[in-house]
């Protein structure tokens, strides 16, 4: 379905999706017209599903980035979504996964102490595994 040309033009608005349409071109070796035809049609066709920015979230204040496996104490899990969704301002992604746990949840915080409350409100609904990442 997708040429070597498309796969370049992927790999190159994965590292800057602000790129213009001209410079995509020129790094594809085709023309800027060129370039956005294709890049509106892998849209069209849904290889491309939007774009997003990377954002720093201890510039933010958030300096404790967590991952958390969830093991539900039930089969019905509308309680601990429940729960997530009001905790938004911390859940970066919460995937629901298959192997030892339920869901692994993707965490930001900005100390400690909302994390050690985040997690006393979690164990109300189901138990969990911590691990804080260190380095990327």
């Amino acid at each position: 379905m997708l040429d070597s040309t498309d796969m370049r033009i992927l790999d190159e608005l994965s590292k800057n999706s602000r790129i213009t349409m001209k410079e995509l071109g020129e790094k594809v070796h085709l023309t800027g017209q060129a370039a956005s035809a294709r890049v509106a049609k892998l849209e069209d066709n849904g290889v491309i599903e939007g774009y997003t920015i990377k954002v720093s979230h201890i510039k933010l204040g958030f300096f404790i980035h967590a991952m958390i496996h969830i093991y539900t104490k039930s089969a019905y899990h509308e309680p601990y979504l429940s729960y997530i969704k009001t905790q938004e301002a911390y859940i970066m992604n919460n995937y629901k996964i298959s192997g030892e746990s339920c869901y692994l949840l993707e965490c930001k915080f900005p100390s400690n102490e909302e994390l050690d409350k985040f997690l006393k409100g979690l164990n109300n609904y189901v138990n969990y595994k911590l691990t804080i990442v260190i380095n990327k």
